[in-house]
């Protein structure tokens, strides 16, 4: 700590931990960011192969203005460090029947899609795509950035999420307005970008189809990497400390409050306000002491219901595939089954879905001249299942491969410069996340706002969250918009709170 300023701990550089660090570091606190890793990131750090760029995780940027206030809180432009450039189409969607839908932003070009597979549906999709605008304007613009504490909160927007029939699923929703099985894919598909499956989840997810029609769909020259890159160059241009290789053991608490972390070094850090950018479950659970958590006791935490996880295959080649979009959706011949299959009865399926990215349709720059940069990645059930991954992995990948191949990349196999996977064992044991879910609990309306993990602990003072296991949830502009939430509670409070003794450091046996 220097001077009289107040000592704040952001642990997890990923999105929302560099949201919050630059967020802090703008009203004028000491601020220093944790992580486990050796590069900042999180989900959203890169990795390189035969001279391929692999984002290893976020890839979709929905909502830009909000990394556009990060860089205005210094008074400088987004556009003077990183480059958006738009996506069209947003998504490719291929049946198995051969059909494609190309999911995009304006009305007219999606409406003339649907006059071609299903005409009848038309006038539904209007009355669909009204119906999310008003989930949009409740959901996203007056409540993804406040803070939800209790029942009261839930109380006071029961109303309008009642008569926005936001207790039906997403597929229920859709399917009130559209027939064709296709189209009803086509709408339903985005909890899934969130963790969550379609059926499972509220129709107040609905909000990213608006969303996406309102800002358009986004992808950073360099990939999102580039964005984590211009933030980490930030934050250490204002004066920010960044500590990589420095897993965090514990968060010191003395008298319900903050005292500081402990990393697994064994050093001691004092600090006045700790915000945790990692599972809530995991810091809950390993990171403080059962004698200070009142509410998030294990057994609560034990109750949590963790997303699905995913097994993500990164592969190079040295032919290129203009054909292919910047991003598919390669649905697979069952839908509803094969989420139960993930989300219900926990077993590897025989057949999946899976969303390609292929950013250099964008940026060549990702890959050597001449050659391709992709991911392929499949939903697969989270560590819940008795999935053995050290047998199954290479099985896996080699499935994923083939079915790519007959299907929409001939000769793949033959041109491949590099391929490699990460499954639900990366979750779990490099980005620290419960049950190795991708996306920390899953998006189930039982488990959204205050049902959520609280952005401040209801058990610790000092003590907040941001990032896909807090309000709003998971998906790049959930995870910002909680430092935003985190934001709006320091400044209620006018300043952050200090601890017991002067922020120090010091080594010593934890």
């Amino acid at each position: 700590m220097s001077g009289n300023k107040s000592s704040v701990a952001v642990i997890g550089a990923g999105l929302g931990g560099l949201a919050s660090a630059l967020r802090f570091l703008a009203k004028g606190y000491d601020v220093t960011l944790y992580d486990a890793l050796d590069t900042p990131g999180g989900r959203a750090v890169v990795f390189e192969r035969e001279g391929h760029v692999f984002d290893a995780g976020p890839t979709v940027v929905t909502a830009p203005y909000l990394i556009d206030e990060l860089f205005a809180l210094f008074g400088q432009r987004r556009e003077d460090h990183v480059t958006f450039m738009p996506v069209d189409p947003f998504y490719r969607v291929e049946f198995t029947d051969g059909s494609t839908f190309d999911y995009v932003g304006e009305e007219e070009r999606i409406l003339a899609q649907i006059e071609k597979l299903s005409p009848r549906d038309v006038e539904g999709y209007k009355k669909l795509a009204d119906h999310s605008r008003r989930i949009f304007d409740k959901g996203y613009t007056e409540l993804a950035d406040v803070p939800f504490e209790g029942l009261a909160d839930m109380f006071r927007v029961a109303p309008d999420m009642i008569k926005l029939e936001n207790y039906r699923t997403v597929y229920g929703l859709v399917s009130k307005y559209i027939q064709d099985e296709r189209l009803r894919q086509v709408f339903t598909f985005q909890p899934l970008l969130v963790g969550g499956s379609p059926f499972r989840t509220s129709s107040i997810y609905m909000l990213i189809h608006w969303l996406e029609r309102k800002w358009g769909v986004w992808f950073a020259q360099g990939g999102t990497g580039a964005i984590v890159r211009a933030l980490v160059e930030l934050f250490q241009q204002h004066g920010g400390t960044l500590r990589l290789s420095t897993p965090i053991r514990t968060i010191d608490v003395d008298n319900g409050a903050v005292q500081g972390i402990v990393t697994e070094q064994g050093e001691r850090v004092a600090h006045d306000v700790v915000v945790a950018n990692a599972d809530p479950s995991m810091v809950y659970r390993h990171m403080i002491g059962r004698e200070h958590r009142r509410k998030n006791t294990d057994r609560k935490v034990g109750r949590v219901k963790n997303s699905m996880s995913l097994f993500v295959t990164y592969f190079g080649t040295d032919k290129l595939y203009d054909d292919i979009a910047h991003h598919t959706i390669v649905l697979g011949p069952r839908y509803k089954g094969l989420l139960d299959d993930i989300f219900k009865r926990r077993v590897l399926a025989d057949d999946f879905s899976l969303y390609l990215h292929r950013p250099t349709a964008s940026d060549r720059s990702l890959a050597p001249a001449g050659r391709e940069t992709f991911y392929v990645l499949s939903p697969v059930p989270n560590q819940l299942s008795d999935i053995d991954w050290d047998k199954m992995a290479p099985i896996y990948q080699d499935r994923i491969l083939t079915h790519l191949e007959e299907r929409m990349m001939p000769g793949l196999r033959e041109h491949l410069t590099c391929a490699f996977s990460v499954d639900p064992r990366y979750f779990q044991n490099d980005l620290r996340s419960a049950d190795g879910a991708a996306f920390g609990p899953e998006p189930l309306l039982t488990q959204s706002a205050s049902f959520r993990y609280q952005n401040k602990s209801p058990d610790v003072a000092g003590l907040f969250f941001v990032g896909a296991g807090t309000h709003p949830g998971a998906g790049m502009p959930g995870v910002i918009s909680s430092a935003k939430v985190v934001d709006r509670y320091i400044d209620a409070v006018g300043e952050v709170p200090r601890a017991q003794s002067p922020a120090a450091t010091w080594k010593g046996a934890a």
